[in-house]
């Protein structure tokens, strides 16, 4: 007759089988916290050329610093001087000649300058993606636009981020805003998308958006689509909640991520008009200009 497994050699097998979970599980920790920034930031890279084949058929040209070194694109207004100057921040998986759609958008309704910022690691940009290469390259690149006109910040998605951040630590220096798709907290987004890691003890860059927005005091636009599954409308919805200043909401229920209104003319108009209403009496640059009739 076989002998049945004495309850010691049972719980003994079930220690091993614990301790094996556990190495595997520390392993899959370990490994995801090693390899956190190639999760976070999926940079496209391009040649040079093909960067100014793209910013040729979008219009675009390429902005520059003092020293000559390309930082992204921009589209001066076909009317000059310019009523104002948006600075786009894009989101993850984007670059500067894929976000021409932006400059199409808001020129179509009023003469706004538009600067596309490259992120480091982004298309033919020198350098690698991180948090604080991303706000110093926003922050390194604010100066370069006219102190003399209104500047409005736009980010879309892990821009929006970028954006709160440069808001929160230059509050003076910018106008409006107007955040696409998103978030509270990095954190809770990476949380979502794998419950069964320890997300907030291992992830790096966090960008707490709900921190540095709470030191700015200007309009905040932000939209949120009830059919993302990049970044869940809930956590759009916790930073417009938390957020202090004047604000709107634009939700699209139907919308996936960094969904706007069509036609985008339409949403633009809408945006302008709700930074007018709010703008500041005393802030940086001139009063927001009237939407083109």
């Amino acid at each position: 007759m076989n002998e049945k497994p004495s309850p010691s050699a049972f719980r003994q097998t079930v220690a091993r089988l614990a301790l094996v979970c556990l190495g595997i599980y520390a392993v899959i920790c370990l490994g995801c916290a090693s390899w956190q920034r190639h999760l976070i930031f999926v940079p496209p890279r391009f040649s040079p050329d093909d960067v100014d084949r793209s910013a040729r058929n979008a219009r675009l040209e390429r902005w520059r610093d003092p020293s000559g070194q390309a930082i992204g694109m921009k589209r001066l207004a076909p009317t000059q001087p310019a009523a104002g100057q948006l600075l786009v921040l894009y989101g993850n998986g984007s670059w500067s000649a894929g976000c021409a759609h932006y400059a199409d958008g808001i020129q179509s309704v009023a003469a706004f300058d538009v600067y596309i910022l490259e992120y480091p690691g982004y298309a033919d940009r020198a350098g690698s993606p991180s948090q604080e290469r991303l706000f110093q390259a926003a922050a390194e690149a604010l100066p370069l636009l006219d102190t003399n006109r209104p500047v409005y910040v736009l980010g879309e998605s892990l821009g929006t981020g970028v954006a709160a951040h440069l808001a929160g630590t230059h509050p003076d220096k910018i106008t409006g805003l107007i955040l696409l798709s998103p978030f509270n907290r990095l954190t809770g987004v990476a949380q979502q998308h794998m419950p069964f890691l320890p997300v907030r003890l291992l992830l790096v860059d966090r960008f707490p958006s709900e921190v540095y927005l709470a030191q700015y005091h200007g309009p905040v636009g932000m939209t949120v689509d009830g059919c993302d599954n990049v970044v869940p409308e809930k956590f759009g919805q916790l930073l417009y909640d938390g957020y202090a200043g004047p604000k709107h909401l634009w939700r699209f229920p139907g919308g996936d991520h960094i969904a706007i209104a069509e036609p985008p003319a339409r949403f633009w108009t809408e945006v302008l008009a709700f930074w007018r209403t709010n703008a500041p009496a005393q802030g940086p640059g001139q009063p927001v200009p009237t939407v083109a009739k």
